[in-house]
């Protein structure tokens, strides 16, 4: 998340003589990342990232809140402003609404009825501010609504009370196929579960966290205005603000899981604000209704348990005076640690190891020793699964390959029945848990067809293969596909990468679905399955050829280091023989009948090819002797016996 935080807002609450950049500096070194300072027609702006878990920090008054933490560390003397609220009584009965709230979607509900409000334009430095945190200003009310926000990180609401028919309010959840028309003018049709309101004519009025109805906007006719707080479900808020692509300021922040009592500072806030800008009147009592208020939660921990971690000695009075600040209540026993936890920490702080997390960012990482490990370098793991990958990943890029990387998420049409759907896909795309990586590769591949050389992608991924009653099985596949090779070529490069890999493996042709008859191989490795080779069909009328291992099977089957061969004393003797064979004669048979002919035949290799002549190169080798030139011309006549019997070849 990120936030624009105007420098003079900010020291509404941060009393300081710290200047701009001290303050960016000393945040980004202990909290909140300040990304830069943009220099705004009213003033300094801080954009500041915040991450996600700490919501407590997006408003103004929560960056105020750290660098209250943090600049005292670096010299500062800093004050923290309270923020100004109302003298307002809370009940959980009032005469001027009549709610029904369901407490599993709203955890907490508030409101306070304001009469007579005056609608107009919002004072100057109140407009200005908006502008700077990047919110364009409307009139009064909408923009005491935005500028609370703002401040607090807490969403407020306003309706035109006298639209509110009965002056009742139902906070349920939605029905499949009800309508909502919202204040931007889009009608949305709800899927169900989301969290709305009705009022007493059955009208839904308000889209609850996400954005309010058309039909109880604050209009310029508005006299009587109902300030509405709450706190939401946030997967309730996230699953709707996504199902509807209806991303609001408010549904990110309710959608994070806002602290409750917050919401008594935002509504007495606002009914400040009111007050002051529109001089309403606010009804004598606040509508709350707060079943399960919370409850302040504690984590114990130890001194040693802190300092082990850190690797500093930090008495226990420094370790307080880092955490009280922030709002953290410490009370130790001995050497043990009892934090009391504050409520917008509450989801954060749970475990010691959150306490230690602040003790350092407060103390200051910078500040931690910083040593080189000593000692002997450790050993790389045994038949670590890296080490193969990289390899096998090395060894294909070596020959012209390109790896990619594509979503584990497909389309219905590109998966089996048995395929496992994700329940909140975020599109047609992209429901289902892919099985194979073909249908990735060939959609890659064909996103590539611009290019006018040839060229092979390839992917090393999981694919997800259902189980019933249990978490898909992820298997480590490697696959790839060439587009303009030749078979010969292609095939050439997967048996590069099988022999580089120390795996003796055999090409036995068998048709399968998606392949040209006749031109699909599955590689076998001592009778086991290794993968598949051949040709796609497919409507592109492009040659493709596919290939596919299970990589825990190229691990199981890979060694190191191939057999140990010791180098002959007698050098062979090399010949090349030209063969003309007919059409369809499958060469690797050719190379393996030569082969079982003569345990003199030390090495074979298909040299060149043209039209139906096929060119090897012999290595002629004895273990024990050098072989003469008839001996060579008895081992020749036996080939050339034997292939023109088996496969009709004759020596052009």
């Amino acid at each position: 998340m990120n936030a624009l935080i105007p420098d003079n807002w900010l020291r509404d609450f941060l009393k300081t003589k710290a200047t701009t950049k001290n303050i960016a500096k000393c945040l980004t070194l202990c909290g909140p990342s300040v990304e830069k300072i943009i220099q705004d027609k009213h003033g300094p702006v801080y954009s500041i990232e915040v991450t996600t878990n700490r919501v407590d920090s997006i408003g103004i008054y929560g960056i105020a809140r750290e660098a209250y933490s943090i600049l005292p560390r670096f010299g500062f003397s800093t004050r923290l402003q309270p923020i100004k609220q109302v003298n307002l009584g809370f009940s959980k009965h009032v005469d001027y609404l009549d709610p029904e709230v369901d407490f599993k979607l709203c955890s907490r509900f508030t409101a306070v009825l304001i009469k007579n409000v005056s609608i107009k334009a919002s004072p100057a430095w109140m407009q200005e501010r908006l502008i700077s945190a990047g919110v364009r200003p409307i009139n009064n009310v909408v923009d005491i609504s935005n500028y609370t926000m703002h401040e607090l990180g807490q969403p407020v609401h306003t309706f035109d009370y006298d639209k509110i028919t009965g002056a009742k309010m139902i906070l349920r959840e939605s029905k499949k196929g009800e309508r909502v028309t919202t204040l931007d003018g889009k009608t949305h049709v709800l899927q169900g579960e989301d969290i709305v309101i009705e009022d007493g004519s059955g009208r839904l009025i308000d889209l609850a966290g996400i954005m309010g109805g058309e039909n109880s906007a604050v209009d310029d006719k508005t006299k009587n205005v109902l300030l509405f707080v709450q706190t939401y479900n946030p997967v309730s808020i996230r699953k709707t603000s996504m199902a509807l692509a209806q991303r609001t300021e408010a549904a990110e922040l309710f959608e994070k899981g806002l602290d409750c009592e917050l919401v008594t500072v935002g509504i007495q806030r606002a009914i400040a604000l009111f007050r002051k800008l529109t001089g309403g009147v606010p009804a004598a009592k606040i509508l709350d209704l707060y079943p399960n208020p919370y409850k302040q939660k504690v984590v114990s921990c130890s001194l040693n348990f802190i300092n082990e971690r850190l690797g500093i000695g930090l008495p226990k009075s420094e370790i307080s005076k880092t955490l009280t600040p922030l709002g953290f209540s410490c009370k130790w026993s001995g050497n043990n640690l009892n934090v009391l936890i504050p409520s917008w920490r509450a989801k954060d702080v749970t475990i010691p190891e959150d306490i230690i997390e602040e003790v350092a960012r407060i103390y200051g990482y910078h500040n931690l020793p910083s040593l080189l490990m000593t000692g002997a370098i450790p050993d790389p793991l045994p038949n670590s699964p890296f080490e193969l990958e990289i390899k096998v990943k090395s060894i294909l890029k070596s020959h012209g390959g390109v790896e990619v990387y594509t979503s584990s998420l497909v389309a219905k049409e590109l998966v089996k029945d048995s395929a496992l759907r994700l329940r909140n896909a975020l599109g047609n795309d992209s429901e289902y848990l892919r099985t194979t990586l073909m249908p990735s590769l060939i959609a890659a591949v064909r996103e590539n067809l611009g290019e006018k050389e040839a060229f092979h992608l390839f992917e090393m991924a999981n694919v997800y293969l259902p189980r019933k009653g249990l978490l898909p099985k992820e298997r480590m596949m490697l696959a790839g596909i060439f587009s303009g090779y030749s078979y010969r070529k292609a095939k050439g490069v997967i048996e590069t990468l099988l022999t580089q890999l120390n795996i003796k493996t055999s090409f036995e042709p068998e048709d399968s679905q998606n392949f040209v008859p006749s031109q699909r191989n599955i590689i076998k490795a001592q009778g086991e399955n290794l993968g598949i080779f051949g040709v796609l069909e497919n409507s592109d009328l492009i040659y493709y050829i596919y290939y596919e291992f299970a990589v825990p099977l190229l691990r199981k089957y890979s060694k190191a280091f191939a057999p140990y061969k010791p180098i002959s004393k007698y050098p062979p003797q090399i010949e090349d023989l030209t063969l003309v064979f007919p059409e369809k004669t499958k060469m690797g048979e050719v190379i393996n009948s030569i082969y079982n002919l003569q345990f003199t035949i030390y090495k074979i290799e298909l040299k060149d090819i043209y039209k139906d002549a096929y060119t090897f190169r012999i290595w002629y080798q004895h273990p024990s002797k050098t072989l003469s030139n008839p001996e060579i011309e008895k081992i020749r006549t036996k080939i050339l016996e034997k292939l023109k019997q088996k496969f009709g070849g004759s020596l052009k």
